[in-house]
């Protein structure tokens, strides 16, 4: 394989300390600029431009230097572009390259951003040539591709569009994923997700290559590290499968891939992300095998389980699921669909994304691309008679509005909220410019939650506590009398981290009389949720504690998921 231009060049001095160094810069404007970059991505010569701290050329400049490469300028672009086979219009103009000269088989390409390596490798694949980056400005990149598409057809100038020898370009950057070590590669990352029980797979790139990560039990893990070479072949055979733009790589893109590991049909639904190093990739694992779809397994207690059975029974009435990202509510609402009867009953949802398709259910995907937002998508499906309707999400003011009046004519309405108490989602609703007594009037009840991860049954072992731990932790109020409390160990089944699996913790908030009246005066989160405990309602904390006593979790695990119980 032949040396890549880019990423062999070598580099002399960081470009933020260039222009400093040069007075172009000063050290203020350079830590926004690299807080910028942090939370925006990209180089960071196009965000001091982006910024308007640094002047183009400036940076043009530093960074010829830094890179020890030629500084094509507007005037030394040729009237003639070579005529290069292989090469699309489409992709020069997306990548911003422009192919200047031939000769010897070499080409060479002036890119605005020619420390990228992918495009340098891509290009070589395409035309089957040695290729020598030059930096140029965007700008002047742009008018002489511009240019050169003017020319008229048949004339020397060639035609960008043509392909009969080359092949179409994306066609060799799918060649960058189709190789054999790469789709065993691709394919054992997903295979051992399956094998640990993983939630997400994340691809980062770093400069050291592309690091696999596996989120198990809520907590993410470092597993091994693709060397740089490979890491945008894996990158590109991923959206390959899932039937992204490959050649797009600056703009995040949303994928999805249906595929077959250890023998079990999965999906996997894939987000990219342009960073400094590349695109970060992270794939969502819906399995599922081994999803629990019923309530009673989702560690439910069984007086909180009943109340909650209660809610599900009523005809009409809002029940809303509330916690952060990844605290399983659409896990709990597919469980409490699948306990009601789908036979005797008309059930719709409107999901975003559908990540479980349920039998006897009518799922709707909302595309928001054609105008099927949750909003629209629920006036139309008023209209498909429904019993039951399951709303995703509560995304905003037009959506609660519809699911209130929904709930108001007659039909049980199941939806999530991102709220970090049962209480905070009345003060939410409240924000979303629903009504207090249209609150009070369509809401039975709130169920907040989260999941904490269970000691491993095979290596957990009893633990003594302080007496003063004990006692100000709460935990003495559920403790019986000579039951041990457990600690988290490690071993090879659980692979040293003392968890295994995880489970819920829950706190449910009925809408009763005294509710409604304080709801309706206008009392805010804490209020709410101090009187719903004077009704007898465990908090996720109280709840949590119930489960170390049991000797199911540790009392630090319950600390980490209930840190933030205030939506005040």
């Amino acid at each position: 394989m032949e040396p890549i231009a880019a990423v062999e060049a070598p580099i002399k001095g960081r470009l933020g300390e260039r222009l400093l160094s040069a007075g172009k810069l000063n050290e203020r404007d350079l830590q926004n600029a690299l807080q910028a970059q942090q939370e925006l991505g990209g180089y960071l010569g196009q965000v001091l431009v982006q910024l308007g701290v640094v002047a183009e050329t400036d940076v043009a400049q530093a960074l010829a230097e830094q890179l020890q490469m030629r500084w094509l300028r507007a005037e030394e672009f040729p009237d003639l572009l070579p005529d290069v086979p292989g090469l699309l219009a489409s992709f020069l103009d997306a990548q911003c390259v422009c192919p200047i000269s031939l000769q010897d088989g070499v080409l060479e390409v002036a890119m605005s951003v020619p420390q990228d390596p992918f495009i340098t490798k891509a290009l070589r694949l395409a035309t089957g040539l040695q290729i020598k980056p030059v930096l140029a400005l965007e700008a002047d990149i742009r008018k002489a591709l511009s240019e050169a598409g003017q020319e008229p057809e048949g004339e020397e100038g060639q035609d960008w569009e043509s392909d009969a020898t080359g092949g179409d370009f994306v066609e060799h950057l799918k060649d960058l994923a189709s190789e054999a070590p790469v789709i065993r590669l691709v394919t054992g990352i997903i295979s051992r997700a399956i094998e640990l029980h993983a939630s997400d797979i994340h691809l980062e790139p770093f400069e050291a290559g592309l690091q696999v990560r596996y989120r198990m039990d809520g907590v993410i893990h470092a597993a091994e590290l693709v060397p740089p070479r490979l890491s945008a072949a894996v990158g590109s055979r991923v959206k390959l499968l899932a039937h992204l733009d490959i050649a797009e790589r600056r703009l995040p893109q949303d994928g999805r891939i249906k595929t077959r590991a250890k023998g079990r049909e999965l999906d996997l639904r894939v987000s990219t992300a342009p960073t400094v190093h590349g695109e970060s990739i992270v794939m969502r694992v819906l399995d599922r095998a081994s999803v629990r779809l019923r309530l009673e397994s989702m560690g439910f207690e069984a007086d909180t389980l009943e109340k909650f059975n209660t809610l599900l029974a009523k005809p009409h009435g809002i029940v809303l699921v509330t916690g952060p990202t990844g605290s399983g509510k659409t896990t709990t609402l597919y469980a409490a669909l699948s306990k009601i009867d789908a036979v005797s009953n008309k059930i719709i949802t409107v999901e975003d994304p559908v990540e479980y398709q349920l039998d006897g259910i009518n799922q709707i995907q909302v595309h928001p691309q054609i105008d099927l937002t949750f909003a629209n998508a629920l006036r139309s499906i008023l209209r498909q008679d429904p019993d039951i309707i399951m709303i995703g999400e509560m995304r905003d003011g037009e959506t609660a509005q519809i699911a209130v009046q929904s709930a108001l004519t007659g039909h049980l309405v199941l939806s999530t909220l991102h709220t970090n108490t049962a209480a905070g989602a009345v003060t939410r609703m409240r924000d979303m410019g629903v009504e207090s007594y249209l609150i009070t009037s369509s809401v039975n009840g709130v169920l907040a939650q989260r999941l904490v991860r269970t000691l491993c049954s095979r290596c957990k072992q009893p633990d003594t506590l302080p007496t003063a731990a004990i006692e100000g932790s709460g935990l003495k109020r559920f403790l019986r009398e000579g039951s041990p409390i457990y600690r988290a160990v490690g071993c090879e089944h659980c692979r040293g981290t003392g968890y295994k699996g995880r489970t819920g913790i829950h706190e449910l908030m009925v809408i009763d009389e005294p509710l409604r009246r304080a709801i309706i005066e206008g009392q805010d989160a804490n209020a709410l949720h101090a009187m719903a405990a004077k009704s007898g309602m465990l908090s996720l904390y109280d709840d949590g504690l119930r489960k170390v006593a049991s000797g199911v979790t540790t009392l630090d695990e319950v600390l980490r998921v209930t840190q933030d119980q205030s939506d005040a």
